[in-house]
């Protein structure tokens, strides 16, 4: 398939109007910058929250199912499944907060070694390009998490958890980390017109070093 059948074809139509209609939320987002912060801030550290308080509870789940197993040998139904249901919902509530801080691992082997300007643009086209990824994997992920819901699919085994809560929880974590992209690659742009990422953890939850 060329790429004239590919943009003729359904889902390079889809493709297309993903990218449109990232670029019009760009445009959006760029007018209400400075209000968009701070309140992608306070979503981002109370998600985290929830992300931390979800490990608990599987650190707890986990414990319970082997305490039940191995000492009164009644294991918890559907312990693994529901285990790996809470892996997507701990990772991606925590991934825009994670690239607000630059916690995210990188290879910047290059950018350290170009020239400052250089290595702006560079940023901020590594941002963009990451931002359309994003959003095309937010968009697919959504219709896959719809049809979940739709079908109303759960797991295979007892208690037969439903798996479109996790699925869409990826949605939530692509789009967020899309939004907290764009707001980075507008501070690159321009430092003086457009805020800064938190460069500190204001959560508390993260120890000294």
């Amino acid at each position: 398939m060329d790429f004239v059948e590919f943009v003729a074809s359904r889902n390079g139509q889809e493709f297309l109007t993903v990218i449109s209609g990232t670029i019009v939320i760009a445009i959006f987002l760029t007018f209400v910058a400075s209000f968009i912060e701070p309140a992608l801030r306070w979503l981002e550290n109370t998600l985290t929250y929830l992300s931390t308080g979800v490990i608990v509870f599987a650190m707890c789940y986990v414990g319970a199912e082997v305490v039940a197993r191995y000492v009164f040998s009644s294991p918890l139904q559907g312990h693994l499944e529901g285990a790996e249901l809470l892996v997507p919902i701990i990772v991606f509530l925590a991934t825009s907060y994670t690239q607000a801080r630059g916690g995210h691992v990188g290879m910047s082997l290059v950018t350290d070694m170009a020239p400052a300007a250089v290595a702006r643009w560079m940023e901020i086209l590594t941002l963009v390009f990451s931002i359309l990824i994003c959003s095309v994997l937010a968009y697919f992920g959504f219709k896959y998490s719809y049809q979940l819901w739709e079908y109303d699919d759960v797991t295979m085994s007892p208690p037969y958890f439903r798996t479109w809560p996790s699925a869409g929880i990826i949605v939530l974590g692509y789009g967020m980390l899309a939004v907290r992209m764009w707001l980075q690659a507008l501070h690159h742009f321009s430092p003086d017109r457009f805020p800064a990422s938190p460069t500190d953890d204001d959560t508390g939850m993260h120890s000294p070093e």
